[in-house]
């Protein structure tokens, strides 16, 4: 049966057939979440997702796959769990652990900012760039991971977004310079 198909039925009153749906776009919606919040968050925020798109399931039109229509509301709570997270402050940089901040010590000088997508398989600097990136605004975070960090082309992000191929490219280069300035603050460059 296609999306469209259970959603009537859902909207017509048949409200288990809704489960078609989480089972059918549940893995993928989970994976694509637990690249943008920490991982023992991504069920409690895939969960948020389906309840949203349940509430909002009327919105939905058919003109787009509603897999596409799905990861954006998705992508909407992962901006929503930054929103929250920032508004709270929760990490503070000497939670970072001892061994970050030796690590953050020993790195020359020199060191360039695109090699950190490599050290970011380190513990150390998976915290500190999760650190960093937690700073961020929740689009720019959002905006710098598809793009950089899970390499997505620009029109596909912005097909999931909703913005213009031209609004990513801007955010995406402003959240690099911010990113940068976050960075080059904590390792005591200008």
């Amino acid at each position: 049966m296609k999306d469209a198909e259970i959603v009537r039925r859902v909207l017509a009153g048949d409200v288990n057939a809704y489960a078609l749906l989480v089972d059918g776009h549940g893995p993928r919606v989970l994976a694509i979440i637990a690249r943008h919040v920490p991982q023992d968050r991504a069920a409690e925020v895939a969960h948020e997702t389906f309840v949203r798109a349940f509430e909002k399931l009327g919105t939905y039109r058919a003109e787009s796959p509603f897999g596409h229509w799905l990861v954006r509301i998705a992508l909407r709570r992962c901006a929503d769990f930054w929103r929250e997270k920032i508004r709270r402050r929760e990490t503070v940089f000497s939670a970072l652990g001892p061994e970050a901040l030796d690590w953050i010590e020993s790195i020359p000088a020199e060191a360039p900012l695109g090699g950190l997508d490599d050290l970011a398989e380190q513990s150390e600097a998976g915290a500190l760039l999760d650190w960093a990136l937690g700073q961020l605004a929740p689009d720019d975070r959002v905006v710098l991971t598809m793009t950089h960090m899970d390499g997505q082309a620009l029109a596909e992000v912005a097909g999931l977004l909703g913005w213009s191929v031209a609004k990513v490219k801007v955010r995406s280069f402003r959240a690099r310079r911010k990113l940068r300035e976050i960075l080059g603050h904590l390792l005591g460059r200008p």
